[in-house]
């Protein structure tokens, strides 16, 4: 039997979970992070006071539109540890909030699609063409719960 592809993106959606958009706080680094975009993008600036400001922003759409902002300037090493920094954060979401570890676990063998035409990094680039790296980051998530 195939498994389906699953596909997300809108937190009002299917799987609107796996977005980094969802609303499930997250303790990391003695902090509590409104959602895993906040601690993703404050980690740009990390030991800035940009970071707390982040930090503190009202919604996961303010939080990555000061993160994209070069007003401010990006921690040197961004490009290197941008994966790890994701995988850190939605590790945390996944084990901190048993329910979404149980809603990986239950997509067994099926691969995960961020499908979006606004991002060919994390996501699929809406045609495929993208590097998915955050749907593999939850495949290997998935692979290292279970």
């Amino acid at each position: 039997m195939e498994t389906e592809d699953i596909f997300f993106y809108s937190v009002r959606e299917a799987y609107g979970e796996f977005s980094n958009f969802a609303l499930y706080p997250i303790k990391l680094k003695g902090k509590l992070w409104p959602t895993s975009e906040h601690y993703f993008q404050a980690q740009k600036f990390v030991d800035t006071p940009y970071e707390e400001t982040i930090r503190k922003a009202i919604s996961p759409m303010k939080a990555a539109e000061l993160g994209r902002s070069r007003k401010v300037k990006l921690r040197r090493d961004w490009d290197s540890v941008k994966d790890n920094i994701m995988y850190e954060a939605i590790k945390a979401k996944f084990t901190q909030h048993t329910e979404l570890a149980e809603l990986l676990l239950n997509t067994e063998d099926a691969r995960i699609i961020e499908h979006t035409e606004n991002d060919s990094y994390w996501g699929d680039g809406g045609d495929g063409s993208g590097k998915n790296k955050l749907g593999k980051l939850l495949m290997k998530l998935r692979e290292e719960l279970r």
